[in-house]
Parts: structure tokens; C-alpha cells; sequence
């Protein structure tokens, strides 16, 4: 089974759903030794899923945005710390084929390995000093010339994904100027440590641990983008997020409504799921999901169909997507708990994983804090713009 020999997307997304069966019956065990899941990893590079979103003129099958968060959305209902990881490996690479910020012969040779290897790539810009790095702080991590090499160091948090990166695209303060660079360092690199730090309760799996950077030496090539540079322009491929909580909540219902049609206790006649206040909260978990699912898909689409000027455009729908998706995850997540009852808080129910996942949601970006605003903003330009027509 290889995701690049086939032609269509449903024959695409067949091949996948087989394949993440497996990772549903490791999330488990994984979560509770908060051990990384290497042996997704493989299965997911032996049908060649890292290289979905390689683009077609570099010998990659550039699938849509639309397409990609369906599959995050496959992925992350078997085990959403997978779903989160390779997401933003996937994100990444779609991201640069679009904008082509890079060199041609950087680009070339990263999306090869990504095709002929399942290279795997993450940025790494979080710092516990500065915070996310989409609130403005300027890295600790420093780059220094040292004649035709750059030296980097500095310690980077929140590294999702470290145990099996092959490149990290580091950002740091260049020294000599005082602006912010971004640095594509192979995993190979002498000076280049993990340290296992991650001890979240959620997204156990994603190996988020720190990246040690002593003195790790690279070439003057390896700076390949200055931060600032142009103007910040809306980024699709962070519905990679939104589609992860999506199908984490997905499935948080499909365990609902399963546990409902069996458990029968002795106090009423036949199972649970007869019951009016049950169904109640089953059909508020599927208005949930069915507004959430049209919402991210729709403007998925309305993505590959824009033209760079209206994606331009398009910040305020995107990060209204990821909240919007988000929340219902949660709300989902407690109505499905709500169905279980007390046994939904049970070490062996996955529920109680799921609840302690879809938390992680209200901490990627962008932020509820900074999206709402965002809104506010958007929607009093246009009544202003409205009122001189």
C-alpha cells in the first residue's frame, strides 16, 4: 500500500484509515508510559504519508489543504498525539511549496529527502524565557559568523516530534545584527542534544522535549529566512490543529455512543442509549461535530480555491476555525464523558485521554485571546467600509 501510487483521494484515504487501526490500540499503553510512538512514524513513511504535500513540480503530489486535514483528521482520531506530530511536519512542508521563501536548491534538497526518505521536519521556536513564539519575544537562542559557518546556541522548548526529526528549522537572534533568523539544521549536526523534558499530561506522545543547541555549526546556506522580513500573511496550513481536535472528538462520540448500546444496568430495560436525557446529549455532540466538521472543511476550501491576494485575506476565518473547532472538541469530550459517566475517569477509558488531549487545543496557535480581538477588529472595518458604499 503506498499513498503515492493512488489516484484518487478516497483510494488515498482508504489506505490511511487502514493503517491507523494499529495506532488506536498503541494509544493507549503509549499515553500511560508517556512513551513517543515510533512505530506510527514507520507506518505512516512506509505508505509515504510525509511526502503527501511535497509539491508536484518537485516531484511531490501537492495535495490541497482540504485533503490534508481530512487525513489529520483520520490520523488524529486513532491517536491524536500522532495526528498533532506529523501534522506539523505536513503543515510545514505544504506552507513552503506555497510560498517558495527559500532557496530553490534548499527546498530541492529537503522536499528529496521528504520524498526518498520520509525525512521528517518541525520548526523549533518556542523558548521558556519568551513564551509562544507568536506573542513577539525575541529568541535567547543565538547565531553568531564565524567566516564562512554560522555557531548557534541555545535550548528550544515544546520540540514536538524530537525523537524522530531529521531537521530542525530553528530560529535565533543573529548577534551581528540583532535580527531574527531561521536556521535549517540536519539532525546530524555535532552539538545537537534532546533532552527529555516533556511531561505534560496531554499529548503525551508527541515527544515535545527541549532541543539543545552547543555550539552546532552549520553552513552560511543554513540561514534560510530572516523573520520580518515582508509582511506576516495568513497561514492555511495551521487547520492541521483544528482537524487534530476534530477527530479527537470524533473519537470521544464514537466511544459514547458504543458504551451507550451496550451498557445496560439492572435499574431500567435494555441499554442506556434508549434513554431521552442520553440521546439528548448524543445529538448535542453531533450538532457539535457537524458545525465544527463544515466549518473547517469549508474554508479548507475556500483556501485552494483563493488566489494569493484573497488568502491574504483570510486571517480572521482561519483563526475563527481553530477556536471555534477547538472549543466544540472540549464541549464534545465532556458531553461523551457525560453519556459514560464515572467511568469515563477510568485509567482504561480512553475518554479520559481524550479529555486530557483536546485541552492541549486552547494552547496551540493562535490563541483564543489573540483571535477574538482579530475578529472584533475585522468585523468593525467592514461595517465602516460598509457604511462608505
Amino acid at each position: 500500500m503506498d499513498l503515492t501510487a493512488a489516484k484518487t483521494f478516497e483510494e488515498r484515504l482508504h489506505i490511511l484509515t487502514n493503517t491507523v487501526a494499529s495506532f488506536s490500540e498503541r494509544a493507549a499503553q503509549n499515553d500511560l508510559e508517556g512513551k513517543f510512538p515510533f512505530e506510527n512514524f514507520e507506518d505512516l513513511k512506509n505508505i509515504n504519508y510525509p511526502s503527501l504535500t511535497v509539491p508536484a513540480k518537485y516531484g511531490g503530489q501537492g495535495i490541497s489543504l482540504y485533503e490534508l486535514v481530512r487525513y489529520q483528521e483520520v490520523i488524529s482520531k486513532a491517536d491524536g498525539s500522532t495526528g498533532l506530530s506529523i501534522g506539523w511536519h505536513m503543515g510545514i512542508i505544504q506552507d513552503l511549496g506555497e510560498t517558495n521563501r527559500w532557496k530553490e536548491s534548499v527546498l530541492k534538497n529537503l522536499f528529496d529527502d521528504v520524498k526518498e526518505n520520509g525525512a521528517l521536519l518541525n520548526t523549533a521556536a518556542t523558548e521558556k524565557q519568551t513564551g509562544s513564539p507568536t506573542r513577539g519575544g525575541k529568541p535567547g537562542t543565538k547565531a553568531k559568523k564565524d567566516g564562512q559557518y554560522w555557531v548557534i546556541n541555545g535550548r528550544k522548548t515544546f520540540t514536538t516530534m524530537a525523537p524522530v526529526l531529521d531537521y530542525f528549522n530553528v530560529t535565533a537572534t543573529i548577534e551581528e545584527t540583532g535580527e531574527i533568523g531561521f536556521f535549517l539544521i540536519p539532525r546530524s549536526k555535532a552539538g545537537i542534544k534532546i533532552d527529555e523534558t516533556w511531561d505534560s499530561v496531554a499529548m503525551r506522545g508527541t515527544g515535545s522535549h527541549d532541543l539543545v543547541l552547543n555550539d552546532v555549526q552549520v553552513e552560511e546556506d543554513s540561514l534560510v529566512e530572516i523573520f520580518g522580513s515582508g509582511q506576516k500573511q495568513p497561514t492555511g496550513w495551521l487547520l492541521h490543529i483544528p482537524a487534530c481536535y476534530l477527530g479527537i472528538a470524533q473519537a470521544a462520540q464514537d466511544y459514547a455512543i458504543s458504551f451507550a448500546k451496550e451498557y445496560s444496568p439492572n435499574s431500567i430495560n435494555g441499554p442506556i442509549i434508549e434513554l431521552p436525557n442520553v440521546k439528548q446529549k448524543i445529538g448535542q455532540i453531533e450538532l457539535e461535530l457537524t458545525r465544527a466538521r463544515h466549518f473547517l472543511h469549508s474554508v479548507a476550501k475556500k483556501w485552494d480555491e483563493s488566489t494569493e491576494e484573497e488568502r491574504s485575506k483570510m486571517a480572521p476565518e482561519l483563526g475563527a476555525v481553530k477556536v471555534a473547532v477547538t472549543n466544540s472538541a472540549v464541549t464534545v469530550v465532556d458531553l461523551a464523558m457525560r453519556v459514560v459517566g464515572a467511568q469515563s475517569l477510568s485509567e482504561k477509558s480512553p475518554l479520559q485521554r481524550y479529555y486530557r488531549d483536546v485541552r492541549a487545543g486552547l494552547h496551540n496557535p493562535p490563541m483564543e485571546d489573540m483571535t477574538i480581538p482579530l475578529l472584533a477588529d475585522f468585523a468593525i472595518r467592514n461595517q465602516e467600509l460598509k457604511k462608505l458604499q
